[in-house]
């Protein structure tokens, strides 16, 4: 059995960076060295007072120590690192750029009225879970001993517990929105014959190069393509799931 240091040194590099910082976060606010005020998502400091650190940080507080807090930090250690270790292996880049992707997209919808979030850290973690969701839906789930279900019915499964506990209904909801917009743009659209529009940017394989984030991706062979010429095949393996 690996020790807490051997596991923690496994996780592959984005949901590791980002379970860290969510960790720390909270850490220091129990510890009275944050104060979340100073992170929390407010657009009239963003663009009056240009304050513009609060687009970022408000994505690493997942709230103060609690049984919640544990739950979205399993998610991320979890689903997130299935995804990066699973369908993400050796796409670094990708895996970075459905989180920014994710984050700006949470940003959009938490500017319209009715859906504003002062932290969307747990609608990104449910982003993640709705993505897992998708990639493995008929991996079986046991939650908290009671029932078993296909993981492709988990977020709505969490989504109704979060109701039942009294937890706010928003955050999950953006989060599923988020989760789904991206599915359907990277995999259900090309499959129904579309073009991928979300390809990762090259500035963000650039950024994951230079500095050397995770394992370096494979290099495909050239194959053929329908004009009889060569060309590298660098999408994504798609497939329909549900």
């Amino acid at each position: 059995m690996s020790s807490p240091a051997e596991y923690y040194n496994s996780l592959p590099p984005i949901s590791k960076a980002y379970g860290t910082l969510c960790l720390l976060a909270t850490t220091a606010f129990q510890l009275g060295l944050l104060n979340p005020n100073f992170i929390v998502l407010h657009f009239g400091l963003v663009f009056k007072r240009f304050q513009v650190w609060r687009l970022f940080t408000n994505f690493f507080f997942l709230g103060k120590f609690s049984i919640n807090f544990g739950i979205r930090l399993l998610m991320i250690a979890r689903y997130g690192v299935q995804l990066e270790n699973g369908p993400f292996q050796r796409r670094t880049a990708d895996f970075l750029w459905m989180m920014i992707f994710g984050a700006l997209t949470l940003l959009v919808l938490s500017a319209i009225p009715i859906f504003y979030s002062s932290f969307l850290g747990i609608s990104l973690v449910f982003m993640l879970l709705y993505v897992w969701s998708r990639e493995f839906p008929t991996a079986q789930i046991n939650i908290y001993g009671l029932v078993t279900l296909k993981a492709f019915y988990l977020p709505w499964a969490m989504l109704a517990l979060d109701v039942i506990f009294g937890s706010p209904l928003v955050p999950d909801l953006l989060g599923i929105l988020a989760g789904h917009l991206y599915y359907f743009l990277t995999v259900l659209h090309p499959l129904a014959g579309g073009k991928n529009i979300l390809k990762t940017p090259f500035w963000v394989q650039r950024l994951v190069s230079r500095w050397r984030i995770g394992a370096p991706p494979i290099q495909r062979a050239a194959v053929p393509d329908g004009r009889g010429t060569s060309g590298a095949f660098r999408g994504r393996s798609y497939r329909l799931n549900g």
